[in-house]
């Protein structure tokens, strides 16, 4: 298949399920491109944000490692995290050298792009903004916490977030992949803090609601503390489309198969359940179901299984 005539599919998110899913997708024959949220504020990554002004790095790092196909003793040197050193105690080595480049290219995204080349990564990642914001909640008891970290310890029911300050601007290249997708994956991880940040951004909300290309939003497997305590699959939706708007997500990846008391035992220690697969809700929203056995059953803790999500991704594009 040519160049040309690969479809280009765009991920959107954060966190630890983004990187998952790309490292399947990656060598699939496609035009592959990552959005990525730069609303982290926890770690090296605050350190960095408050003491450069620049956007997070964190998670612009976990991508480029998840895309690169650099050797492994450069990855391992780009994603090692020092554990002593006064001052250098806590910060990873690629957030150091996202920093350094910006600083060198006066420039975020042209810090990432000259990584990107080193490292030999396979696809675009765009920051999903340039510039640095911070992530504030309204909690149902009308309580606002700031700070994307903070959120999910206030142990409150979220009302809706919001970025500051205003206008955030997107970059334009995000908007542009998201206009000219054939597929756009909203992928699994922290709704609120990791997810949601991408979502909310002037341009990114309605290039999503006008979107030629499907949207899928591949579903959490368990629920989380502080940020989606007793939510459904539906719930998970529902908070997508109260942010904006209702024609934004066409299509759900959901697990199908049982979660074991032994991995169920742990998630409980943290107040965390599977999430329930309500399906007649789902149907009721005008959401195509997409099922599948999605986990990698090796692990202790629930991941989704890269190659089998990326097979599920690949087989809508086909449709």
């Amino acid at each position: 298949m040519s160049n040309r005539k690969q479809p280009n599919v765009v991920v959107i998110g954060g966190g630890t399920g983004m990187p998952v899913l790309l490292r399947g997708l990656k060598d699939l024959p496609i035009n592959l491109t990552a959005l990525v949220t730069v609303a982290d504020d926890g770690g090296s990554t605050g350190r960095l944000r408050s003491e450069m002004a620049i956007p997070a790095p964190g998670d612009i790092r976990n991508v480029i490692a998840a895309l690169s196909d650099a050797e492994p003793m450069l990855l391992d040197l780009f994603q090692h995290r020092f554990a002593n050193g006064n001052g250098l105690s806590g910060h990873s080595m690629g957030n150091l050298l996202l920093a350094a480049m910006t600083s060198l290219t006066g420039d975020f995204y042209t810090g990432i792009k000259e990584i990107c080349r080193v490292l030999n990564v396979k696809g675009n990642i765009y920051p999903i903004s340039n510039e640095s914001m911070s992530l504030h909640a309204e909690m149902d008891d009308g309580s606002i916490v700031s700070g994307e970290s903070s959120i999910p310890l206030a142990h409150k029911k979220i009302k809706h977030v919001f970025l500051e300050p205003q206008p955030v601007k997107p970059l334009p290249n995000a908007v542009k992949a998201i206009e000219q997708a054939d597929l756009v994956v909203i992928s699994p991880g922290s709704l609120y803090t990791s997810i949601m940040p991408n979502l909310i951004i002037p341009q990114i909300d309605v290039a999503l609601r006008k979107a030629k290309g499907n949207v899928v939003y591949v579903c959490n497997v368990m629920t989380q503390a502080g940020e989606t305590t007793g939510y459904t699959a539906s719930d998970h939706v529902r908070a997508i489309h109260d942010h904006i708007g209702e024609s934004c997500v066409d299509s759900i990846v959901v697990h199908n198969e049982p979660i074991s008391e032994t991995v169920r035992e742990i998630y409980a220690e943290e107040n965390a359940d599977p999430v329930v697969y309500d399906t007649d809700q789902l149907l009721a929203m005008n959401l195509q179901i997409i099922e599948g056995d999605i986990i990698d059953h090796s692990q202790a803790t629930l991941r989704h299984d890269t190659n089998k999500i990326a097979a599920l991704l690949y087989s809508i594009i086909d449709q």
